[in-house]
């Protein structure tokens, strides 16, 4: 009996999706609920297992297509059996070239040399032969500026017919008085000539990272985005940190980093001024009373932001805790849809890869987002002496059509003092 294998419903924001890789041939045996390939969206990478056990005897869809929910991409047969299953058609040949065309090539090609494809086509326009350039290439090979370089050969004298008359050599003044000979101009070079003998590799944009650049251009066209920066000394916490991270991890089996700080610190910022959990829908703010903060993690398919949901009911052990969760799914391709919707407010941490300083650029329909950054020890004055502080540059990113320039600041003041004085963490002062 043949079973159909159709693309699984995907969400309503997702109008279509594209197959990445099938894991099984035609011809081969599958087992029931096997993966039989990934499905890309926008978003995530989908698993479709296989609705019954038997033999893939034909696969609709290929590597690369576009799809829509439910389309057929597959079927099985599951009475037969792998060794009797027809294998795969292979991929018509090539018509062969016809003889006088290979001849034809043949000839040219030992007519110009070994010039790459950029220089044979100056050489051509210039009327050169492999014999008039000197190639500086490896093994010899022509190069455009070898052809483009290379002396004009001097034009054949005519031929004289023997009844002409002989004219009298000009006289010395009249050399002088002669023009004289026009440089060659310069061949034009187009940039597809330039990088002709050059190494390229082009590859198509995966379905989440055109997502991303349309969703990045959007919230650049669209929102008035304004960053605001300040510094915070990490030493309190960085202590703070030290003295429990052993005893955290025993108790809640997993590390104390920073991250779970800086996700306390934000909130007790949202609360203070809800315009930044805010968002603009048409002429409207909508102030959410929810705080779902988006975690940037950068992923194999680029960069993923999953939500926190009510990140203000959660402890340092629960946002902890779902970040690694995070961190490894993005890693592995499972994160789901809902993980990825939503969010009010979200965090990048460029630090983790070195960043001192940047703008982040706010997730729509959001309408601020902080941006975190490499702590390094910096001079800085206290109390009139220089000493040497273990400092963080803080970005936030806002949208100036909703948040004044003094809720942003005072808002990342908050998220500073509470950096600076862990205690206020915990008591939510």
């Amino acid at each position: 009996m043949l079973i159909e294998v159709k693309v699984p419903q995907l969400s309503e924001s997702v109008a279509e999706a594209t197959l990445v890789r099938w894991h099984k041939k035609v011809g081969e045996a599958v087992s029931r609920d096997e993966n039989l390939i990934d499905i890309e969206t926008d978003k995530v990478v989908l698993e479709t297992p296989a609705p019954d056990a038997g033999v893939l005897v034909a696969i609709i869809k290929q590597d690369g297509a576009s799809v829509t929910s439910g389309e057929l991409i597959a079927q099985i047969d599951t009475d037969a059996k792998a060794s009797a299953a027809v294998p795969a058609a292979a991929p018509a040949a090539a018509p062969a070239a016809a003889p006088a065309a290979v001849a034809a090539a043949t000839t040219s090609a030992a007519a110009s040399g070994p010039a790459s494809p950029a220089a044979r086509k100056i050489m051509d326009e210039r009327g050169l032969s492999a014999g008039d350039v000197q190639g500086t290439g490896r093994g010899g090979r022509i190069t455009k500026p070898d052809a483009a370089g290379a002396p004009q050969p001097a034009a054949p004298a005519p031929a004289v017919p023997s009844a002409a008359v002989a004219r009298p050599a000009p006289t010395a003044a009249q050399s002088a008085a002669a023009a004289p000979a026009l440089p060659q101009p310069p061949v034009p070079v187009r940039l597809e000539e330039l990088l002709a003998d050059r190494p390229q590799q082009r590859v198509p944009m995966s379905r989440l990272r055109a997502r991303v650049a349309e969703r990045l251009l959007q919230s650049q066209a669209q929102n008035a985005i304004l960053t605001t920066f300040n510094e915070v000394n990490m030493g309190p916490l960085m202590e703070l940190r030290k003295k429990y991270a052993e005893k955290f991890e025993k108790t809640h089996g997993v590390k104390l980093g920073f991250m779970s700080f800086f996700v306390k610190a934000a909130l007790q910022a949202l609360r203070k001024f809800p315009v930044l959990n805010a968002s603009v829908d048409g002429n409207d703010i909508v102030y959410h009373g929810f705080f779902d903060i988006g975690i940037a993690v950068g992923s194999p398919r680029g960069l993923v932001v999953p939500i926190l949901r009510d990140a203000d009911q959660m402890s340092f052990a629960d946002i902890e805790q779902k970040i690694a969760e995070f961190g490894q799914k993005a890693k592995d391709g499972k994160l789901s849809i809902e993980e990825l919707t939503g969010g009010t407010f979200s965090i990048s941490n460029g630090g983790v890869f070195g960043s001192m300083l940047s703008t982040p650029i706010i997730n729509p329909p959001q309408s601020a987002i902080l941006g975190i950054h490499a702590t390094k020890e910096r001079p800085v004055v206290e109390n009139g002496q220089i000493v040497i502080r273990p400092i963080n540059y803080l970005a936030m990113s806002y949208d100036h059509r909703i948040i004044d320039g003094r809720e942003a600041v005072l808002g990342l003041v908050t998220m500073k003092e509470a950096l600076e004085d862990p205690a206020r963490l915990l008591f939510d002062v």
